[in-house]
């Protein structure tokens, strides 16, 4: 389980997807709470590249292993179908 994250090749099960997604949504949520109580910290925005790296990796595996390509991720309401 989580074998390569960053990376745009393999497989992932269902279960590692929503996972990775609470993954995601924990650093996103205290990164956003930090930009709206200060405006001036602009610079903390910069960490969500990796984690939007992160979660399109991890994305377009899921895709795979459903047998899409990765690009089916970008289409609106998609992941919503790949977590179930």
């Amino acid at each position: 389980m989580f074998k390569n994250p960053f990376s745009f090749k393999g497989r992932i099960r269902r279960s590692e997807f929503w996972i990775s997604s609470f993954i995601y949504a924990i650093p996103i949520a205290i990164i956003n709470a930090i930009l709206e109580s200060d405006a001036e910290s602009s610079a903390v925005a910069l960490l969500i590249i990796p984690l939007l790296w992160f979660m399109l990796a991890q994305g377009a595996k899921r895709c795979h292993d459903r047998g899409n390509s990765g690009w089916f991720q970008i289409i609106p309401f998609y992941s919503l179908w790949m977590l179930f």
